[in-house]
C-alpha cells in the first residue's frame, strides 16, 4: 500500500490578476519505507509538490491521499490535526526555536499531540540518543553546529511516530562531510522506525541514497525511477559532526 497518492493533482497560483501554473496533472505513488527524491530545476514544482503531500497547501485539481486518507476537502483544523499526527518536517534552515534547549525543541510538537508528560520525556530521550545528541539536551540551537541543529531536527522530525517525513532541502545548509553523515542518520532512522521520507534536493549525495527519484520539469513529472529498498538497516550508524 502506498503512503501517498496523487491522482490528476493540478495547482496554479495567482500573480496579481494572473493565474501562474505550478503543477499539472500529476499521477504519483510514494511507496511506505523508502527514501524518495523529488529532483527537477528551480521553478519546476518541486516545493509546491512537497506542500500538497505534506497538506500544508491544497491542490486546485485532483486527489492527494496521505496514510490512506483523502485530504484535499478536510477542514483546516482537521488539517492541521492530521499533519500533527501523521507527518514530520525537516527544512534546510532547521526551523529550530531559537528560545528552547534541544530537548525543548524535540518536545514540542508532543505538547501540541497532548502526549502525557512521561511519555513525552520518555520519546525525547530516546529520539535524542538515537541521533546522537544526548549530551547536548540542554543545548539551545546557537550552541550546536549545523550538523547537530539539523540532528535535532530530525527528532523533532520524528517524534510524534510519523508515517511520513518530508525533508526540503536537508542538506543545503550544511558541508558536504556533514551533508553525508546527515543522509546516513536520516536512513538509518528511516529503516530502523519504518518510515517513509520523501525529500526535494539538488543533492547528489541524496540521489545516491534514494530508492525512488521522481523527477519533475515544468511541474510535470517527466520519469520515475524504482529501485528495491533496502532491507534492514546497517549495524553501526556513521560518527557524526
Amino acid at each position: 500500500m502506498s503512503t501517498v497518492i496523487l491522482r490528476q493533482v493540478s495547482k496554479s497560483y495567482r500573480l496579481d490578476s494572473i493565474a501562474v501554473p505550478a503543477l499539472a496533472d500529476i499521477d504519483l505513488a510514494i511507496r511506505p519505507d523508502c527514501f524518495t527524491v523529488i529532483c527537477g530545476p528551480s521553478g519546476s514544482g518541486k516545493t509546491t509538490l512537497l506542500n500538497l503531500i505534506g497538506c500544508i497547501d491544497r491542490p486546485d485539481r485532483g486527489e492527494v491521499i496521505v496514510a490512506g486518507q483523502a485530504t484535499a476537502q478536510m477542514s483546516d483544523d482537521a488539517l492541521s490535526d492530521f499533519r500533527a499526527r501523521h507527518l514530520g518536517f525537516i527544512f534546510q534552515n532547521f526551523n529550530l526555536l531559537p528560545v528552547l534547549t534541544a530537548y525543548e525543541n524535540v518536545e514540542y510538537p508532543l505538547l501540541l499531540a497532548q502526549i502525557a508528560p512521561a511519555e513525552r520525556r520518555a520519546r525525547v530521550l530516546t529520539l535524542l540518543d538515537a541521533v546522537g545528541l544526548a549530551d547536548k539536551a540542554h543545548h539551545r540551537p546557537g550552541q550546536l553546529s549545523g550538523g547537530q541543529r539539523q540532528r535535532v531536527a530530525i527528532a523533532r522530525a520524528l517524534a510524534t511516530d510519523p508515517r511520513l517525513v518530508l525533508a526540503d532541502e536537508p542538506t543545503a545548509n550544511l558541508d558536504s562531510q556533514t551533508g553525508s553523515a546527515i543522509i546516513a542518520l536520516m536512513r538509518r532512522m528511516q529503516q530502523e522506525r519504518h518510515v517513509a521520507f520523501v525529500f526535494s534536493s539538488h543533492d547528489p549525495q541524496i540521489h545516491a541514497e534514494a530508492d525512488d527519484t521522481v523527477f519533475i520539469r515544468d511541474g510535470r513529472i517527466t520519469a520515475i525511477e524504482r529501485g528495491s529498498p533496502p532491507l534492514a538497516a546497517p549495524q553501526h550508524a556513521e560518527v557524526m559532526p
